[in-house]
């Protein structure tokens, strides 16, 4: 073998390696996305089940998305009504609602948009909670599976929230229950990210006092859990801002987020705030979620705003553009944080 054939044969080895260890190196070197929105209206409407498309409950429009990707989000949680979805516990899922879902998603990888599909029902279906008579383990374990069958080569999904905010008589059973929904979608989804919520709401503030025993949960075919805690900030962290803290301290949404977060480094978990919202009158509040964005983005936590969605109307929570397309005050502080730090993982860090 003369030299530029030795030449050529060593370079016929060496290149593909060489393309395939900078397409690792860019891979992993992929910045999270620190910020992301919840984009709600498919929910809607608990008592209206199943509901119509427009006047009960809300879908996005064909266009919707690219808003959202002129500004720089990447990622949004979608929440989604459990009973509309499976109209029938162990049956099939409906095919009017998958639908719009489906049609939904494929608008969303147009511009280029993640979904984290999210079942917000509380740990409950037709107000039964999971794990009672009425509403078994193995039923929230086949909504898991049809799910993850159905979404798992879909390029728009980005993960799953198997289920919003257990609270009450739900809390009880919930960590057998979480089980059971996340072996549900590894019978089909063996790979894509699962965020699993606490009890009591799944609050950031409370979480080690309700969640030790949600540690234990396992993923033996992918280990890709992710933890997610809600915040807010008004006096009694329930969202409604009927109340504003007494004395109010521009560090408490850090303080509000520090005991999950240390329960997180406890354990050696990764984390997320699946909701955290403000009211856009009240520059408090602002200053407040600036020093919370501060400290997720040190931490490499990241966090889906509450809430977006083209059908808020006046909810002061809302970052949804007005009609006009003039921002809300809220946007102001998370696009400071849109392509902050250099997180590659999920934290804490």
């Amino acid at each position: 073998m003369n030299a530029t054939t030795h030449t050529f044969h060593t370079l016929k080895r060496v290149l593909p390696l060489a393309a395939l260890l900078i397409g690792s190196a860019v891979q992993a070197q992929e910045k999270l996305p620190l910020v992301s929105i919840n984009i709600a209206g498919a929910e809607f409407s608990s008592g209206a089940i199943p509901g119509k498309n427009g006047t009960n409950y809300f879908f996005p429009d064909k266009t919707y998305f690219a808003k959202w990707k002129e500004r720089g989000i990447t990622l949004v949680r979608f929440p989604l009504k459990w009973e509309r979805l499976q109209p029938k516990l162990y049956g099939p899922l409906d095919p009017a609602y998958t639908k719009l879902l489906d049609d939904m998603l494929a608008q969303a990888n147009v511009y280029g948009v993640k979904v984290i599909l999210d079942i917000h029902n509380y740990a409950r279906y037709n107000n039964e909670v999971i794990g009672s008579a009425k509403v078994t383990f193995s039923d929230f374990r086949k909504l898991g599976e049809l799910i993850g069958n159905r979404y798992k080569n879909n390029p728009a999904v980005y993960g799953y929230d198997i289920m919003n905010e257990p609270y009450g008589d739900a809390d009880k059973y919930w960590p057998q229950a979480a089980q059971a929904g996340i072996n549900g979608i590894r019978v089909y989804d063996k790979k894509k990210p699962l965020f699993v919520e606490g009890r009591s709401y799944s609050g950031a503030y409370t979480w080690p006092w309700y969640n030790d025993p949600m540690a234990a949960l396992t993923d033996p075919k992918a280990d890709n859990i992710i933890y997610s805690a809600h915040a807010y900030i008004d006096d009694n962290g329930s969202g409604q801002y009927k109340t504003a803290p007494a004395n109010f301290d521009p560090m408490i949404g850090v303080k509000r987020i520090e005991p999950f977060v240390a329960w997180l480094k406890k354990h050696g978990k990764k984390g997320h705030i699946g909701e955290f919202g403000i009211p856009n009158d009240d520059p408090r509040y602002l200053q407040a979620m600036d020093n919370t964005l501060a400290y997720l983005q040190k931490n490499c936590i990241t966090m889906t705003y509450w809430a977006a969605g083209p059908s808020w109307g006046t909810y002061k929570l809302s970052v949804e553009p007005t009609k006009t397309g003039q921002d809300q005050a809220q946007w102001a502080i998370l696009k400071k944080y849109i392509n902050g730090g250099n997180c590659t993982k999920p934290g804490p860090n």
